[in-house]
């Protein structure tokens, strides 16, 4: 189950996780997070080809939806362990009312109440192949550019929060990941 809400991000009900993407996709809870690692790089991710929604595609570290009653913290200690087998620690919300609504190129809409986290990553990389095709440690500097440079390799969700979040990001990183 995923938690919908409103435009404020306050909760209004549930709806089955399985039917909730479509052409008109309710307004829901999710969060996105960006991991990095002690060398002060951050982890990106290829979303797999059999995702139903941007296969294959660039995008942050991890995302996810909480369930209902969940804590975000716990939703994205959950959600790293199952996309990425990676423990996380010191999560922070770094965007707490970020939200957007995107469709894909097969119609489907995404249209999510979604808090940006950073966190620390205390383990290696193991990634679930039915969730992520490949990653990069990258300098987050390099992610920006590269975003800018082809909006369209990414995420609707990181194109549209990077801007905001790379400032904290920058300070994240040149205070030698201590987040």
């Amino acid at each position: 189950m995923v938690v919908l809400v409103d435009d404020a991000g306050a909760p209004i009900g549930m709806h089955d996780k399985q039917t909730v993407h479509g052409e008109s996709t309710p307004r829901h809870l999710a969060f996105s997070c960006h991991v990095i690692d002690a060398e002060g790089r951050l982890l990106v991710t290829r979303r797999a080809l059999s995702k139903r929604t941007w296969p294959g595609v660039w995008t942050n570290s991890v995302c996810g939806h909480p369930a209902p009653g969940e804590s975000m913290e716990d939703a994205v200690r959950r959600r790293a362990a199952f996309e990425l087998g990676l423990g996380v620690a010191g999560i922070v919300c770094a965007l707490p009312d970020f939200g957007y609504s995107a469709r894909d190129a097969s119609g489907i809409q995404e249209n999510e109440f979604c808090p940006v986290f950073v966190a620390r990553a205390v383990s290696a990389v193991e990634p679930n192949p039915d969730e992520v095709a490949e990653f990069r440690w990258v300098d987050p500097a390099d992610l920006v550019a590269a975003v800018g440079a082809a909006p369209w390799a990414f995420s609707p969700w990181l194109v549209a929060h990077l801007a905001d979040l790379a400032p904290h990001l920058t300070a994240t990183t040149t205070a030698g990941a201590h987040v």
